[in-house]
């Protein structure tokens, strides 16, 4: 069989040659925490690696978005593929399509990407009443499969925002809830399926980020509230807690295992407004911390309109079908890279089976 050459392209995902001048550089603290708007700066490597096979190998790569908080300044990839390609997907997912021929040799590729990030935080007087939202932001107020929008659940959202008039009144409500009800399980694979109706009708308040974010966003939907997760994956030292996000003394991680899901909901006058409610449960089960612990009650009210960005942000997307169209569809959600072999698909909470690892390096 021909052997496939190695082949390396280098890529720009959007206009972002250069950082943007919006970012704003500040050292002023406005938190607890120690965190500025400083930008940090991440070089992310991803490798990946196929035994030889008699069938078509296809892995589809979540890429970083481009936004107001998150610039991609360098793009390149390299392997021995048939055909790789940029493909927009639904949600503007932006994917790394890549396909190898059968072979006897095994199939290689090795992404590298630079993101420079800055926090984000809400100015929250800015927040209107109303509830007109354009219609690229009414595409989340549907429902889906995993987060369904149905009388039972709306009429359930109204007794958790019982009282509350103004939209953000209702999602500070949700948050309080989601919280102080749900908590992180250990158990849970990954970071959770984030089935948010049956974690609500059947009362499962455990779970992983997925989960978490899931159900807030699901309770958010049904109060006729925007919302969306986004799937991401911390890249360096957390300045909240090291359960947030670790890295050696020189910037250097492994995170490869470092997915993680937030969550955004959208008010008129503010535009998407940054929530990790999962993080304050994995803060409060890794530092043993009680309801009443002022830490813990600090990093509830940061993770309530602020996002530390030690976090690359990927997409948005739930329920819905990859492009190329893979065997599997649709695919719950697009946090880690899929992959397919023939018809076979491969586990991607199992990079060591997979294969495939993520490092990470602050340079910034």
């Amino acid at each position: 069989m021909k052997r496939r050459t190695f082949l390396k392209t280098s890529a720009t995902l959007s206009s972002i040659a250069i950082l943007s001048p919006n970012f704003i550089f500040a050292n002023e603290e406005k938190n607890p925490f120690g965190i500025t708007k400083n930008p940090r700066k991440f070089s992310l490597k991803n490798s990946y690696e196929f035994e030889p096979s008699k069938e078509i190998t296809q892995l589809w790569i979540p890429l970083p978005k481009d936004d107001s908080y998150q610039k991609v300044v360098d793009f390149a990839y390299k392997g021995n593929f048939t055909e790789a390609k940029v493909v927009k997907n639904p949600y503007d997912t932006r994917v790394l399509y890549v396909k190898w021929d059968k072979s006897d040799i095994k199939s290689q590729l090795e992404v590298t990407f630079d993101v420079v990030m800055q926090e984000r935080t809400t100015d929250f007087s800015k927040a209107t009443s109303n509830i007109n939202y354009p219609s690229d932001i009414k595409e989340y107020l549907k429902g889906t499969e995993h987060i369904p929008v149905t009388a039972g659940l709306t009429k359930y959202v109204e007794e958790i925002t019982k009282g509350a008039k103004t939209p953000l009144e209702k999602a500070k409500a949700i948050y309080e809830w989601t919280t102080t009800t749900m908590y992180r399980d250990e158990s849970v694979i990954g970071c959770g399926v984030g089935d948010a109706k049956k974690s609500i009708e059947e009362k499962i308040y455990g779970g992983k980020c997925t989960d978490i974010s899931s159900v807030f966003v699901c309770l958010l939907r049904n109060a006729k509230i925007p919302a969306r997760e986004t799937f991401g994956i911390r890249a360096g030292q957390s300045k909240i807690s090291n359960a947030c996000g670790k890295a050696d003394e020189k910037g250097f991680a492994d995170v490869t295992g470092a997915q993680h899901c937030r969550a955004e909901f959208y008010i008129d006058g503010l535009g998407w407004v940054p929530c990790d409610p999962a993080d304050v449960a994995k803060v409060k089960l890794a530092e043993k911390l009680s309801n009443d612990d002022k830490k813990l009650q600090d990093v509830k009210k940061y993770f309530f309109g602020s996002w530390e960005m030690n976090w690359v942000a990927f997409n948005s997307a739930r329920d819905f079908v990859l492009e190329p169209k893979p065997t599997q569809y649709p695919l719950n959600m697009l946090g880690y890279p899929y992959a397919e072999v023939g018809e076979d698909v491969k586990d991607y909470y199992a990079p060591k089976t997979f294969v495939y690892n993520y490092k990470s390096q602050e340079v910034l």
